[in-house]
């Protein structure tokens, strides 16, 4: 991650709305905020040139030159996210022990996520996982293994859990059964996929509460969150962020489990009087 983008991200709860709505827009639109004046950038975004002079020196930047020169530089060098992920293993390739370190450095992601997340927003999100009338869980491409692991787990605490399928599923039918006892779960990763983004929106339309699993407190998810959760990534690459992201859902549903304990203890009678030898191979090896 970036030097600015870090200090935003950083930085971002305790910003006024005005250089917010910066932050958004450097962040959103870093092409442009390359290439156009403090008075421009401030015209589009709705603030005074002073304001965004302003904002970067928040940053700890010597004015808007320093910042415009540092984001140019930036996108020279600009690296995708399975072009980074590649770079950063490529330099574990000739050490001891490549396996045992690239598990390493997942064990540091996550114990970095452990000691940033807001336990306040992720308990928010418990409480209304356990009350909503119904849950819808979205994420395509890279982020459709979390949210299968998330409805089939979830599903085992509770009913009324479902998966969005964008190969069988039509949009319209998923987001006609939400209403405002519903709870709609975006898990929406760089590079945001516009799908999840609208899905996110039509939710929040219906009144259902949207919970947005995300990798920045500025995503484009962000617009539509009730409650938004964050793993900030140690770089662009989102493949790296997958544990990480895998270990704050178990987290969540671990405390959905302990917390709906009598609903919880139903659905462990109902699971256990199935007729599991029609289910599992039991047969001695």
């Amino acid at each position: 991650m970036h030097d600015f983008e870090q200090s935003i991200k950083d930085k971002f709860p305790d910003l006024s709305k005005g250089h917010k709505k910066i932050a958004k827009y450097l962040l959103e639109q870093p092409q442009q905020f390359a290439i156009k004046s403090a008075g421009q950038i401030g015209t589009e975004v709705g603030v005074s040139e002073t304001t965004v002079i302003r904002f970067c020196y928040s940053l700890k930047y010597d004015g808007f030159s320093d910042l415009q020169k540092k984001v140019r530089e930036t996108l020279l060098l600009q690296k995708s996210s399975l072009d980074q992920y590649y770079s950063n293993k490529l330099k574990l390739l000739d050490e001891p022990h490549f396996f045992a370190q690239v598990m390493e450095q997942d064990c540091q992601n996550i114990s970095r996520t452990a000691s940033q997340m807001d336990e306040r927003d992720v308990q928010k999100a418990v409480e209304h996982l356990i009350e909503g009338e119904q849950i819808l869980i979205c994420g395509l491409r890279s982020s459709f293994a979390p949210a299968h692991w998330l409805s089939f787990t979830l599903g085992l605490m509770r009913e009324n859990v479902f998966l969005y399928k964008s190969d069988t599923d039509g949009l319209g039918a998923a987001i006609d059964r939400l209403n405002a006892r519903s709870v709609f779960v975006a898990i929406s990763f760089h590079r945001y996929l516009k799908e999840t983004i609208h899905m996110a929106e039509l939710a929040k339309q219906r009144g259902a509460t949207v919970i947005g699993i995300t990798d920045s407190p500025v995503a484009p998810v962000s617009k539509f969150a009730d409650v938004l959760l964050t793993i900030s990534p140690s770089g662009k690459s989102t493949l790296d962020t997958t544990p990480s992201l895998f270990s704050l859902l178990n987290a969540i549903v671990a405390k959905v489990s302990v917390q709906d304990k009598q609903r919880f203890e139903k659905r462990k009678q109902q699971y256990e009087s199935l007729d599991i030898k029609h289910l599992f191979y039991d047969e001695p090896l």
